[in-house]
């Protein structure tokens, strides 16, 4: 398990939130974390990974900003086709009745759109756009955002894509024996549909992820949605980034003793390293990393990325090869040659990949280096996950103001 210190603003309890949401495909909380801090209050996060189930679990048990989830909120370790959100929400005193909830958010599955796969799109068993959108139709939230990579914009997914709007909204879509079928639609407006830019929101990271936005026509009306506007005019750099961490590593266990002096030329190297990439590449993007990868059970042990993403973290001072031991374990297990003094450079613990993520200080994972990685290469970074939080309480704010003033 890897285990954060927790902030000091940590220690104040939550107070009921104002707006609720469900969250299925939550991973190990890179989305909800981020509208946890926009201001939503989860009422269920449904993952079907017993390790990222199991970092949900212990977070919210964890930390007193969850505390209102700790009552509220199930977690559910669900396949999402199997899960019923009026019989499933065993915390409320109430069952969750139709057009109640304020949001449902999920990240679905990217496998069947990403560059990095076969693209299969709506022809991959792992493709849950129908599940999200019968829920839609079940729950009938206020407001809906759906996750994914950049992929799902390309030119191949258009027609996909005009079948998803066609059944939130209505409409025509070509259907797939080549005739325009005239759909009904579920009574939503998609408001936005378009790439955010991890780097744009603090995020240290190449991550462009495709977001999806719609609110139920009876709450847009006559209102309009502004889309998140970029945090940060700079990228935040890895070197800014890790600096700390990176310290930590070397100075606490190999500053004094037997290391002492190729520890401190390891990490001022990692330093002069990270820190000339990003001199170059200013007013170019930074030198931010790239595109972290969770990779699939399928597979090995977890590094950072195919070759090109390799590449790019030795040159900012990083072997990606692997996933580093944390300090404690590295020193038990005497693991420094490989982890922090290797030919290419330090490789990242799962701590330092959660940073690259922007997850805060205090989250922690749970499982194995590898389950852990996963996990962190796998979220949504929060800081985007937040803003796009925000804008959409703006909207839900207006309508109940709208309403209120029966205007």
């Amino acid at each position: 398990m890897t285990r954060m210190k927790a902030p000091a603003e940590a220690a104040a309890a939550r107070e009921e939130p104002r707006y609720t949401s469900i969250e299925i495909c939550a991973g190990a909380g890179g989305q909800a974390v981020g509208l946890h801090q926009a201001g939503f209050g989860h009422l269920a996060l449904v993952e079907i990974d017993k390790h990222a189930v199991e970092t949900l679990e212990l977070n919210i048990q964890d930390h007193e900003v969850w505390a209102w989830e700790r009552e509220n909120c199930d977690i559910l370790a669900t396949d999402v086709k199997e899960f019923n959100p009026f019989e499933d929400l065993k915390k409320r005193a109430e069952p969750l009745k139709p057009g109640e909830l304020d949001l449902l958010a999920g990240g679905v599955p990217c496998p069947p759109f990403s560059h990095a796969g076969k693209q299969l799109g709506k022809d991959d068993e792992r493709d849950l756009f129908p599940r999200m959108l019968e829920l839609v139709d079940i729950l009938k939230p206020r407001a809906v955002m759906i996750e994914n990579v950049r992929g799902i914009k390309d030119p191949k997914f258009a027609l996909y894509r005009d079948w998803i709007t066609a059944k939130l909204e209505g409409g025509y879509f070509l259907g797939d024996d080549g005739e325009f079928v005239d759909e009904q639609g579920l009574g939503y407006k998609v408001c936005k549909w378009e790439v955010l830019e991890a780097s744009d929101f603090g995020v240290p990271q190449l991550r462009p992820r495709a977001i999806l936005v719609a609110f139920r026509s009876d709450v847009i009306e006559d209102l309009k949605y502004e889309w998140p506007t970029a945090t940060h005019e700079d990228p935040v750099s890895v070197a800014d980034s890790l600096e700390a961490t990176m310290r930590e590593r070397y100075e606490q266990p190999y500053f004094k003793g037997a290391h002492k002096t190729r520890a401190k030329a390891a990490f001022n190297r990692w330093l002069t390293t990270a820190r000339q990439r990003d001199n170059e590449l200013k007013g170019k993007g930074g030198g931010i990393a790239p595109t972290l990868v969770g990779g699939s059970k399928k597979h090995g042990g977890a590094d950072l990325g195919p070759n090109r993403a390799k590449a790019a973290w030795k040159q900012l001072g990083v072997s990606g090869m692997g996933v580093a031991n944390d300090i404690e374990t590295c020193k038990v297990k005497q693991t420094e040659e490989r982890d922090l003094f290797g030919p290419d450079g330090p490789m990242l613990t799962v701590r330092q990949a959660a940073i690259i993520q922007g997850f805060p200080s205090e989250w922690e994972f749970t499982g194995g280096k590898t389950a852990q990685y996963r996990q962190v290469g796998n979220a949504f970074p929060p800081p985007v996950a937040k803003a796009v939080g925000q804008s959409i309480i703006e909207v839900l704010k207006a309508a109940d103001e709208r309403d209120r003033n029966g205007n």
